[in-house]
């Protein structure tokens, strides 16, 4: 019967872990390590590593304040985002819209550090995920910012000739370009 019971605690043991794990995937538990939450990368990483738990994760770790004000985090969430970049192949997620969203945002924070790195980003969300009428909108927007007027309406231009989706939110960004707008889509327009 001792011998029974120390199973049936053992069991309960595993299980009891098993279940921590499943709620720190999921996550209702905080890392331990909360200032680089290595714990939850790790986890993601080693079960699931799809593009919405990545997403999911940055975006919570962006909450923890403004990464234009903020250096230390600007500089963890760049480091985060390269992460997750990395460890997802593009041959097998270009079709994600998380996947696309992660590439995007990953290149707008390089963008408060190095334009050039931005740019390069831009292009390679742009090149993995064709499909995403944000992406291209969001690599327009960044070249505008930049002053190249002419690049922006050409990218623009490209996204509606691929047959981006959805074609409003482009009909809509070269709407707002020709009215020199210096925003390519208002926050309701998103």
């Amino acid at each position: 019967i001792a011998s029974i019971m120390n199973r049936v605690r053992d069991l309960k043991n595993k299980y009891r872990n098993e279940d921590n794990i499943t709620d720190e995937l999921n996550y209702t538990k905080i890392s331990s390590d909360t200032t680089d939450n290595s714990g939850t990368v790790n986890q993601i990483m080693m079960t699931t590593n799809n593009p919405e738990d990545w997403l999911c994760f940055l975006l919570r770790l962006e909450k923890k304040g403004i990464p234009q004000m903020d250096v230390s985090l600007l500089n963890r969430l760049i480091g985060r985002y390269s992460q997750a970049v990395t460890a997802l192949p593009a041959e097998k997620h270009s079709q994600d819209e998380s996947y696309a969203r992660i590439l995007v945002r990953f290149a707008e924070l390089k963008a408060l550090q190095d334009p050039e790195e931005a740019r390069d980003q831009f292009h390679l969300a742009r090149l993995n995920c064709k499909k995403f009428a944000f992406v291209h909108v969001a690599f327009a927007q960044f070249e505008l910012s930049q002053g190249n007027v002419k690049k922006c309406k050409q990218l623009l231009q490209k996204a509606v000739e691929c047959s981006a989706v959805p074609l409003e939110m482009l009909e809509t960004a070269l709407r707002n370009f020709n009215s020199q707008k210096k925003q390519l889509l208002s926050d309701e327009e998103k």
